[in-house]
Parts: C-alpha cells; structure tokens; sequence
C-alpha cells in the first residue's frame, strides 16, 4: 500500500475536512478526493459518509484508522532501524528553534534521533523565529526551525509542519464560544512578545481582517507560551496561542477555544537554513524529524 496515500487519510479521519487535510499536506483538495477513491476502490468499501455539512468515518474507515496508525508506526520503525545500520553519522548539529516548536514539537524527535545516531551530538537553542534568522546570519546555528515564513534573503526555507493558533480563554472569562472580530478588540489579552513568529502571524491575519494590533486591548507581551497559559489560567484575558502547546489543557478544561468569526490564524513550521549550502547530517535530521513528526 502507499505510504503516502494512508496518511491522506489518516490525516483526513483526523481533521474530517478534505479542504484542511490539503491544506495540512500541501495538495490539492481534487488530490486528497483521489487518493481516499483510490483506497475506496481498493478495498471495496466506504471510507467516510456525509452528515448533513460534516463528514464522518465509516465503521470501515474506523477499522482502516486503527491499522493505518499501527502501520505507519511500524513504517517509522523499518526507517530507523535501517538507518541506524548504515548509520556512519557523527558530529555536531546546531539546531535553533523557535519557542512552541523547542517546547512542544522537538523534545522527542531529538530524543529519537540521538538513539538511532548515537555519534552524533546535538545542542538546541531556543528563541524566537527573528532571533534563530539572525543566529544563522552569524552562523551560531546550523539549522533553524521557525514559526514564521519571512523570507529573508541568503536563507532557504522549507516545509516541516502546519500548526493552527486558537484564541484561549480560562474559566474565569465568561465570553461565549463564538465572538465577532469587533467583540475581540474589546477583550483584554495577553499576546506573545515582538519578533516571535506567533505574534507575527496573529498581527498579518488580523490585518487582512483591517485590525492592527493597535486596536486590540493588549494588557502584557509574554516571552513564553507557559508564560501566556499561566496567565490566561488565572485571570479573565484571553490570548492566541499555537494548539499544540495547549492540548492537556484543553483535555483538562484549564483552557477552552473560541471562535472567532470570519477569522481563522493558520501558520507554517519551517526549516531554515543557509541558501545553497548542503549538509549531510542537517539533511538526515531533517528527514527524520518530518517521518517522526507529532501534533
């Protein structure tokens, strides 16, 4: 089976949405529809049905989610252990990362890659996305992992993962679970400090909304996304956040999304690095983070 075509569709059992499983994967949606037809036909069922707006997994796409995962696990495995074979890498790997991404995305992937290349040792630093472009400026880093897609001149970026900000509230705020843009300018909130890639996201999408950051009621720009939970926890202000860094609280009900209308604040997580430079050990670890990737 193709590798590639079973996490189409795990990703679509995940988001139930053929448009944001496109968008997470960088197809198109017509391709997404093809590859899901294509397992359809294989296996001579059902995958998905439509309620109404809103898709659902068959008990046939429930069966094919459960063995998808355990498959693609075991596809990671294959890809480590034969790695680690012919495993002839050492050195040192630089890595530059970006706060949510050192925080909530790197941890096991550079527990992961330090196992199967055991010679090869790795410092991480972390910092936000303006700070890492300008360590690889002054060549402090080798490779940087960043929240924001700037573009700037002698780098080179490329896709690692799409990652989606939510606007978060604590129990102590009683906003409804949908507000307008106009009912967010008047909310206290907490926002993450200048330069980070989140806060540089938030400001170009609330700017195709024709809203400056100036029109919103900031009461305090936080270093830290720990910092920002803490702070959402125990007060009534709200704050966007990447969704990977709040998931237990979610879970828990420490925290809670809300929507905001007409408004959603999407991103990419990119690699960064020297324009036209090639390296060996960078080009392995970047390969292993994007098979061990988890969000």
């Amino acid at each position: 089976m193709d590798i590639f075509r079973l996490k189409v569709f795990l990703t679509a059992a995940q988001t139930l949405n053929f448009s944001r499983t496109a968008e997470q994967l960088y197809i198109s949606q017509p391709a997404v529809s093809k590859h899901i037809g294509e397992l359809e036909l294989h296996f001579g069922v059902k995958l998905f049905v439509r309620r109404g707006s809103h898709l659902e997994l068959t008990d046939a796409g429930r069966l094919l989610e459960a063995w998808g995962e355990r498959i693609i696990a075991l596809h990671r495995q294959m890809e480590h252990q034969m790695s680690a074979l012919g495993n002839s890498e050492h050195g040192e790997l630089r890595i530059g990362a970006s706060t949510t991404i050192a925080q909530y995305v790197l941890p096991s992937i550079v527990a992961g890659f330090t196992r199967c290349f055991p010679q090869v040792r790795i410092t991480m630093f972390s910092d936000n996305s303006e700070r890492i472009e300008k360590q690889l400026f002054a060549n402090e880093t080798d490779l940087g992992l960043v929240e924001n897609m700037s573009r700037r001149g002698g780098l080179h970026y490329t896709h690692f993962a799409a990652d989606r900000l939510v606007v978060i509230a604590g129990n102590a705020n009683k906003t409804g679970e949908r507000i307008s843009i106009a009912e967010l300018q008047k909310q206290p909130l907490v926002l993450r400090e200048r330069g980070s890639g989140t806060l540089g996201i938030v400001a170009r999408r609330l700017a195709s909304a024709g809203v400056s950051l100036a029109m919103l009621d900031v009461r305090a720009w936080l270093g830290s996304s720990e910092a920002i939970k803490s702070h959402v926890e125990s007060s009534d202000v709200l704050s966007i956040i990447s969704v990977a860094a709040v998931k237990k609280e979610l879970a828990s009900g420490l925290l809670r999304c809300i929507e905001v209308e007409g408004l959603t604040f999407e991103r990419e997580f990119a690699f960064v690095e020297h324009q036209g430079e090639h390296n060996a050990l960078i080009e392995r670890f970047k390969t292993f983070a994007l098979n061990n990737l988890r969000l």
